[in-house]
This record gives C-alpha cells, sequence and structure tokens, in this order.
C-alpha cells in the first residue's frame, strides 16, 4: 500500500522553479540566536517579486531578504546579511524579540539544482541524508550545495569533515562550520517518523492534531469512510478506508513507524493489534481500560495470537497517567507518550492495577 504525504517541500519547489527557467534566489538562516522567529537552515524560495516557498521568518526579517533577493537576482550574485531584532519599543518599527540572524541569499540556485533535487528524493523514499551548502569569501561570497546520504559520507569529505556530518545526523540539529574563510551550513534531512492511527473518531482526529504540530507523519485508517474524511486532519495527513486489518498488514512499517489503536470497539481494537503486533514498530498503544486490556492479553496469549514478552510491548492502557479525562487531555497522554519513545526509547506507562 502506497501512503504518501503531499505537504510541501522547499527542495523540491526550488527544483521545479530550476527547471521552468524562473530567476530566482534562496535565502537560508546560517546563524540564529536569541529569540529569532526561525532557525539556522530555513529557507525560503524568492523570485524579485516576492516569496513564492518557505519563510526565513516572516515580518520585517522576510521583508529585508526580499529586498535582498531582488539586489541579488539582479546582480547574479550571492550575498549575506545580518539582521538584529532589538527594537527599543513596542510602538517601534523595528523588531523588539531580541534575536540575531544572519542569512545567505543565493540567485545561483538553480546550478545547484541536482543537489536539492537529491535532497527532494531523499524525503520521497524516507531516506537519511545531509545538505551541505559552502560558502567560500564574503562580498560576493562563492555558493557550492551538495547532498550527502547518510550511508555515503565520503571519509575525504571538505570542510566539515566526515565525521562533523555524521554528528549532525545523530544529533538532528543543523550546524554551521567556519574554517579559514570558508564556511559550510550542514543540515540534516531526517524522514518524520510515521504515525498510524487506527480510528478516525474523536480521539483519533485530537491526537492526530496534536502529532502533527510535534512532527509526525500521520496517516489515518478507519473503515467508515466518514472518519476519513480529509477535513477531519491536519494538511497533508493520509487516510485510508477499509478493513484495517488488511490496511495494516499492506501498510509498510518500519522501525520509526508508530501506531496507535483508538477504533470504536475491543473487537476492532483486537483485530488491529493482532494485525501489527509482530510487525516492526517503534511504539505499538492501544486505548482502553485496565480490564479490558488484562482480558485482550489474556485472550492474546492463550489464543497463540501473543508471547507474554510481545504482548508487553504494547503501550495499554495507552498514555502517560495524568489523570487525562476530556477528549484533549486523553489526545495529549498519548502524544507525550509517542515523544517520550522518540526521544528516549521508552516512556511511563499506565498501571493495569
Amino acid at each position: 500500500m502506497n501512503v504518501s504525504h503531499p505537504a510541501g517541500d522547499i527542495h523540491q519547489a526550488i527544483v521545479e522553479l530550476a527547471d521552468r527557467g524562473q530567476r530566482f534566489a534562496v535565502a537560508v538562516v546560517l546563524e540564529a540566536e536569541g529569540s529569532s522567529p526561525v532557525g539556522v537552515g530555513a529557507k525560503a524560495a524568492i523570485a524579485a517579486g516576492g516569496v513564492l516557498r518557505g519563510t526565513v521568518g516572516g515580518g520585517a526579517v522576510e521583508a529585508e531578504a526580499q529586498r535582498r533577493a531582488a539586489e541579488a537576482i539582479a546582480t547574479g550574485r550571492p550575498l549575506m546579511f545580518r539582521f538584529t531584532l532589538f527594537g527599543r519599543a513596542v510602538g517601534d518599527a523595528s523588531p523588539i524579540c531580541g534575536g540575531r540572524m544572519r542569512l545567505l541569499v543565493d540567485p545561483t540556485a538553480a546550478r545547484h539544482r541536482d543537489a536539492y533535487a537529491a535532497a527532494a528524493a531523499a524525503r520521497r523514499c524516507r531516506q537519511r541524508g545531509a545538505l551541505v551548502t559552502h560558502l567560500r569569501g564574503a562580498e560576493p561570497c562563492e555558493v557550492a550545495v551538495e547532498f550527502l546520504r547518510a550511508d555515503a559520507v565520503p571519509p575525504e569529505q571538505d570542510l566539515p569533515g566526515a565525521e562533523a556530518v555524521r554528528t549532525v545526523l545523530e544529533a538532528e540539529q543543523p550546524a554551521l562550520f567556519a574554517e579559514e574563510g570558508r564556511e559550510a551550513l550542514v543540515e540534516p534531512l531526517i524522514p518524520r517518523p510515521v504515525l498510524v492511527i487506527v480510528g478516525g473518531g474523536h480521539v483519533g482526529q485530537a491526537v492526530a492534531a496534536q502529532a502533527d504540530l510535534v512532527g509526525f507523519e500521520v496517516v489515518v485508517m478507519d473503515d467508515r469512510p466518514e472518519f476519513t474524511r480529509p477535513e477531519l486532519f491536519p494538511a497533508g495527513a493520509a487516510t485510508c478506508c477499509g478493513p484495517v486489518a488488511e490496511r495494516l498488514a499492506d501498510f509498510p512499517f518500519a522501525g520509526d513507524t508508530y501506531v496507535v489503536i483508538v477504533t470504536r470497539g475491543h473487537q476492532h481494537d483486537a483485530e488491529a493489534l493482532a494485525a501489527c503486533l509482530r510487525r516492526p514498530a517503534a511504539y505499538v498503544g492501544m486505548i482502553g481500560s485496565r480490564r479490558k486490556v488484562a482480558l485482550m492479553r489474556d485472550d492474546f496469549i492463550q489464543s497463540g495470537r501473543a508471547t507474554p514478552e510481545e504482548f508487553a510491548r504494547v503501550y495499554a492502557p495507552i498514555g502517560l497517567d495524568i489523570g487525562a479525562a476530556t477528549v484533549p487531555e486523553i489526545a495529549a497522554s498519548i502524544v507525550a507518550q509517542l515523544i517520550a519513545v522518540r526521544r528516549t526509547g521508552r516512556a511511563p506507562r499506565m498501571p493495569l492495577h
């Protein structure tokens, strides 16, 4: 089963602009200190008339990036500029967030089309890698961009070096390296973990909304068409209607797959759990009372559908024990548990007794 996430990709947008022959520049945040609106690596593709895709923070900083982009497009030369957000008063036109930013504006981005295309392809294939932007000189600076697959970083990699690239990939945080008039911005491209929500009812919808905000790629499965309508879920969430056991059997599970089972009844929950219990997954959680979970555990073990060790992998009852009562609170407890597993490899469990 092929389930895709149609959310926009700035690297693919750059490729499409280059292929159309449109004149544009790419603005990239190289440094961000203090209360800056975006972090290092934020990008926007900008034509002479304004932003086409992406963002470097909006407001005054984006207006300045647009002005600089028009200048860079006219000259054909990359440039860098600094922007401060230290206005002195609320009524002042200057930003007062308190941050500092340094940005690159590159009107030669079309020359690096193949590197951006490789980054976009890696994202579609859920492959890890790093986009490296090499800078030499100051005014004007020279720009070169390359994409490195995580499993193929050359040992002789130039600044910042292979070990630094691997460190950035492990930390999942972009970093800027500098050495004798040269700089290299390394941006890790890490696939978003996939969250499969089995059950598109009120809890499933609330979990989808909160999980999308914290970086999960959301897929919703339900056998009822009215609960897989795209408008019920965040923009970009994939929906799949049909028998959930069959859909789960066809789904490409991996080590970064998370499953939340919140169907409308224990029989549907059991079918879903049986379909994914022995599949590779970072997390499997199932909603239900302590009594329901205990009864289902006994049934699964006695019927041979699971060993005690296999059932022990399941986070059930699902979520953190925070006294959640309302649907949004239950969703918050579930998503908090997902975050804990994603970031630490484990999470507290609801007590069964």
